[in-house]
């Protein structure tokens, strides 16, 4: 069982961001994270005990100490806390105070996510970030400072104009701030968002792409960081554990606006809608939004898709008959690996890089 909570705000919204999120404007804060109680206590059953919990967002540390702690209280009415084992907090730099993070350990929260996207200024202008590359490094000092047990820096590359050597650059500056995790996300350019309508589908170039993820495999796996999902590198006993248990597709609860969830076999988003979703819960119903009952083979198509990418690989019983053939031809192509037929399916490096591809055909 785990739990993710969506809070949509931010300072700027990033040019590149697909997620749902707006700047806080007249948000009336104190019945939003009124909303957020109020919906779990209408969705999840009395002493709800989950493993993980997960803030993301938007920017989750634009919430003050005060109306953060009014969600937290409310939430505990009906969540169980005491058998979390990470709870994660996505941040970005130079948006929060040592009395912020202080209160965020006195919380419980136990892991931080920091969106530093690059180190280059001309990179994060572009990008529309507010924060600079020095501010990155005294966030991560300072979450340091006050405890916080593990810290992750968000990498992006494949960035509109970006250079192998400028990709370097970001690597080796995230490296020498020694942090437990780094995620490094392929630009893509989704619909409805300024640069989907600037660049178009896709800014980049295949030979580019390779390079940059050649590149943080060799640089951060060398550091000692395990290379456990395509996107996502770990030193040993820091993988994220919300995340691994979304890609073994367990059930997660999601709150908030635009926030999505699974809970026995049915998959529901809370409309894209802040002001609604909080009228909604004020008046005592759910927000509105889309449900769906899934299918058996949807969720294998989407587990299958979620697990390749990791370093566990695809169990054996995902397999049918007919998949053989393929799986034959990746094996002698160097695309993937099984030790025997009871083994998983594992992706090797070049593998990785053609993923969605090799997905599809397993479909």
């Amino acid at each position: 069982m785990h739990l993710y909570i969506h809070i949509p705000f931010c300072h700027r919204v990033c040019p590149y961001c697909a997620f749902y999120k707006h700047t806080p404007g007249r948000t009336d804060m104190r019945a939003f994270v009124s909303g957020i109680a109020r919906e779990a206590q209408l969705r999840l059953p009395q002493g709800y005990a989950p493993h993980t919990i997960y803030f993301g967002g938007g920017t989750p540390s634009m919430l003050s100490p005060t109306h953060l702690q009014l969600l937290i209280e409310g939430l505990r009415e009906t969540v169980d806390f005491s058998r979390v084992q990470e709870w994660s907090f996505e941040t970005n730099p130079a948006t929060f105070t040592a009395r912020k993070v202080a209160h965020w350990r006195e919380l419980g929260i136990t892991r931080v996510s920091l969106g530093a996207q690059s180190f280059e200024p001309e990179l994060l202008r572009m990008l529309g970030r507010e924060h600079r590359a020095e501010d990155i490094a005294r966030s991560v000092s300072l979450l340091r400072a006050e405890g916080i047990p593990q810290v992750n820096v968000d990498l992006m590359f494949s960035l509109p104009g970006q250079s192998v050597a400028q990709w370097r650059h970001s690597l080796e500056c995230a490296l020498a701030l020694e942090p437990d995790h780094i995620s490094t996300y392929n630009l893509s350019y989704e619909e409805d968002t300024p640069f989907f309508r600037q660049y178009g589908a896709k800014a980049g170039d295949e030979e580019t792409d390779v390079a940059m993820f050649t590149l943080a495999d060799d640089l951060l796996t060398a550091a000692g960081f395990r290379h456990y999902e395509i996107s996502n590198y770990a030193r040993p006993g820091c993988r994220s554990l919300h995340n691994l248990a979304c890609w073994h597709g367990e059930d997660y609860c999601g709150l908030g606006p635009g926030a999505t969830g699974t809970m026995g076999g049915v998959r529901y988003t809370n409309a894209y809608d802040t002001q609604a979703y909080s009228a909604a819960l004020q008046a005592g119903a759910l927000p509105p939004g889309d449900a769906e009952a899934l299918a058996p083979e949807t969720r294998r198509t989407e587990l299958l898709g979620l697990m390749l990418r990791t370093d566990e690989g695809l169990p054996p019983d995902f397999l049918r008959p007919q998949d053989a053939p393929f799986v034959r031809m990746l094996l002698e192509e160097g695309l993937a690996l099984q030790e025997a037929e009871e083994a998983p399916l594992l992706l090797t490096r070049a593998g990785r890089l053609v993923a969605d591809e090799i997905a599809v055909g397993l479909m």
